[in-house]
């Protein structure tokens, strides 16, 4: 009888497995031998595609930072004319977006660059990218440099607080409040007289 084959895995198999575990048990977590058994491979399989521990999580940062610009451009990219409906797509999407594991690796991340100095350039690099497309959005409303530099940081501040909040108790109408803060951050305030 025929043993069965085992999976063939690549370097993004190996990274993405180490995401999930990154979401669930944060850096400390990611380990070779723990990688191959979540994977069913040897530990062989692991050193065909990294040299070492570090290069898997210099593989992750840069799977993570990719991956995490990419959407941030492809959600603050707006029609010709259409900066003000993306501002409020891009509050919609990232605000109503509940996804745990995504909330996870976020905090994961987050955590890791508090203690490594390679994620911390990482997260920052994110961030700025995060606050730099969300500024031309407001900048491409007419907003000046100061107040559109502002707007993206509230942007951002409610849309990472909103991701780590339970408010359905808080208030009975999540979705007008939700509408409120939108308006807030995202229509400019009338010019004093």
């Amino acid at each position: 009888m025929e043993k069965p084959a085992r999976p063939q895995l690549d370097r993004a198999a190996w990274t993405q497995a180490a995401l999930d575990t990154l979401a669930d048990e944060g850096v400390t977590g990611i380990r070779v031998e723990v990688l191959a058994k979540r994977l069913h491979v040897t530990k062989g399989s692991f050193y065909w595609h990294f040299k070492d521990r570090q290069d898997l999580l210099a593989g992750v940062l840069e799977t993570w930072k990719d991956g995490r610009i990419r959407d941030i451009i492809k959600q603050t990219r707006p029609e010709p004319g259409k900066a003000e409906a993306q501002i409020f797509h891009v509050i919609d999407v990232y605000s109503a977006s509940r996804n745990k594991k995504g909330i996870l690796i976020e905090l994961a991340m987050r955590e890791w660059a508090r203690r490594d100095a390679q994620a911390a350039a990482t997260v920052e690099e994110v961030d700025a990218w995060r606050l730099r497309c969300a500024r031309e959005l407001f900048l491409a409303i007419g907003l000046p440099l100061h107040e559109a530099s502002t707007r993206s940081m509230l942007l951002y501040a409610y849309v990472f607080g909103v991701s780590m909040m339970n408010c359905e108790k808080f208030d009975g109408d999540i979705a007008r409040m939700k509408s409120d803060i939108l308006n807030l951050i995202a229509i400019p305030a009338a010019t004093p007289r």
